[in-house]
């Protein structure tokens, strides 16, 4: 049988921690950075977002009407709260999870947003607490949509 790259692989879980170098314990423990700031960015993103719609919206910003980003804004709070009434944790949580308990490194439980509110607040709060406000937030996007309508495409 010939070796097979560990990139390349479809079971590169089968390694062992003892197996594996420290290179790629670095390189795993940099994946999952990348997936936390990745969340992190769209996180900002969608939260940003809608208090730069609005401000700019009071502010008569025109590029708050740009309906590129006013689409993939709506689309990225739509996902947030799909998954929330789903019970699906976000893959972004999921991944960096995984690359995090494949390198050692400490893991958390549940969401990203509930691991980071409890963290920073301090609260707890059940799902649906989360998935309640995510809509209400959603609804709030969709709310900027009729007092500051993005421009037509083309």
């Amino acid at each position: 049988m010939e070796p097979r790259s560990l990139m390349m692989s479809s079971d590169w879980k089968v390694l062992k921690p003892m197996q594996m170098t420290a290179s790629q314990y670095s390189l795993l423990s940099a994946a999952a950075d990348v997936a936390l700031v990745t969340h992190v960015a769209f996180v900002v993103f969608i939260v940003g977002g809608l208090l730069l719609i609005l401000l700019g919206g009071c502010r008569g910003w025109s590029w708050i009407r740009n309906p590129w980003f006013r689409v993939v804004h709506l689309a990225g709070i739509g996902l947030v709260v799909l998954q929330a009434w789903l019970g699906v944790v976000c893959p972004l949580t999921t991944l960096e999870m995984a690359l995090r308990e494949r390198a050692g490194d400490t893991t958390y439980g549940g969401t990203f947003i509930a691991y980071w509110l409890q963290r920073l607040i301090y609260y707890e709060a059940p799902s649906w607490v989360f998935a309640v406000c995510y809509t209400i937030f959603a609804l709030a996007v969709a709310a900027s949509w009729l007092k500051f309508p993005p421009r037509r495409f083309g």
